[in-house]
């Protein structure tokens, strides 16, 4: 006889944030156990053994795994690939069907189940051995056949699952993904992999945006870049201001060099003041002395964050000698999506 459900007006706030709480405490506990397993004083050399494996690997990361452990192996392979190890996932369901041809004899498999006996898994092992490949296991059970059959074991136990029916797969589908996280950032970190390196491999992405967008990607150059020299008048740089329109003009000497700044903002604090005729002054007289200035080979984003931390909304590019050689403002910025 099935058990009757409880009336959802039955349900307080207060039972559900405890089933919550409760779930990540337990969670939490079952990486404690994890994190000791790896690199504590019972560890027995598995998680350094599993990366070595991976960094001496000629071909790739074949990642594999039924139901939910296929959705974890599926984001492990996923995460080592943006990580600078080149990886994929094979559903074993397929492997048997032909997608075992996608396998090479330099590949290194990583096999994911936490019985450690999921037929379809067990099922190329045969020809993975033939074949000759590295193979390392996680399971949740060291003494199953996969755990036997591997290469290199990684248990991803967990002392208890946070489904109070102890059925679904909760704690060990957490524990088996912080293993795959811990293994991608490991071996990111042994070959040196940048943010560089990563912006490569998601430049469509805001991140991407972020570490591989340079200044020189989105400035205004040549004519486009407005310009006075130091003894114009104000009439002069406002109509400058106008051509080009970035709300701002660069002020030059007569070697070229930026020697000031005049902004929009400088042109209503000299409307505001009575003492500054704004038909005879010199562009000289109202203009801003040593503005903040960046250099073209700089990445956009620190222009971005340049002008957030001196609230200004555009800057002057400068080359070695302090010559203008472009100019932005935030609208560039954001049309680039890099704020």
């Amino acid at each position: 006889m099935s058990q009757s459900l409880p009336a959802p007006d039955a349900v307080t706030d207060a039972s559900l944030a405890g089933s919550g709480r409760r779930v990540v405490e337990i969670e939490s506990r079952a990486l404690d156990v994890l994190a000791a397993r790896i690199g504590g004083a019972g560890s027995n050399g598995a998680f350094p053994a599993a990366c070595r494996r991976i960094l001496a690997c000629r071909g790739r990361v074949v990642a594999t795994g039924m139901g939910k452990s296929g959705h974890i192996a599926r984001k492990i392979a996923a995460t080592l690939a943006s990580t600078g190890t080149p990886a994929f996932f094979v559903h074993p369901g397929e492997a048997g069907h032909g997608d075992l041809g996608m396998i090479t004899d330099a590949d290194v498999v990583l096999a994911i189940s936490y019985s450690g006996e999921s037929d379809e898994v067990l099922m190329l092992l045969p020809v993975l051995k033939r074949q000759g490949n590295a193979l390392i296991a996680m399971t949740g059970k060291p003494a199953s056949t996969l755990a036997r059959e591997a290469d290199v074991h990684l248990d991803v136990s967990v002392p208890a699952e946070a489904c109070p029916l102890d059925l679904a797969p909760t704690s060990s589908t957490t524990a088996t993904l912080a293993m795959g996280d811990a293994l991608a950032v490991a071996l990111l970190e042994a070959r040196g992999f940048t943010a560089d390196d990563f912006a490569r491999s998601h430049p469509a992405g805001s991140l991407g945006r972020r570490l591989l967008l340079h200044i020189t990607d989105v400035m205004h150059a040549g004519d486009e870049v407005p310009r006075v020299r130091d003894d114009a008048s104000l009439s002069q740089a406002l109509v400058e201001m106008s051509r080009k329109r970035l709300g701002m003009t660069a002020v030059v000497d007569a070697r070229g060099a930026l020697v000031g700044l005049f902004t929009d903002g400088d042109l209503r604090r000299t409307l505001d003041n009575a003492d500054i005729d704004v038909r005879s002054a010199n562009i000289a007289d109202v203009m801003t002395r040593a503005p903040k200035t960046i250099a073209a080979d700089q990445l956009a984003v620190e222009a971005a964050r340049m002008m957030e931390t001196h609230k200004i909304s555009g800057l002057i590019v400068v080359d070695g000698e302090q010559r203008p050689v472009g100019a932005l403002n935030i609208h560039d910025l954001l049309r680039a999506r890099v704020v």
